[in-house]
């Protein structure tokens, strides 16, 4: 499993929380919340393609492939 996967998921998260106070700060709060429910929607795309990677390595193993 390649560690630039979680540096990217994390790389999102803080871009995210970033995005998040300043918003909140401006006193757009609803649009802060849908940034940071769209951040958790990549976030758990990209874990997914991680998941998926790692059942094909797995099925890799046992199938002799």
């Amino acid at each position: 499993m390649e560690i630039t996967a979680i540096f990217q998921i994390a790389g999102v998260g803080i871009i995210i929380a970033i995005m998040h106070t300043v918003l909140k700060q401006m006193g757009k709060e609803d649009i802060a919340h849908w940034i940071t429910v769209l951040g958790f929607v990549i976030g758990i795309f990209m874990v997914i393609d991680v998941i998926a990677q790692l059942f094909q390595e797995i099925k890799s193993i046992f199938l002799f492939q």
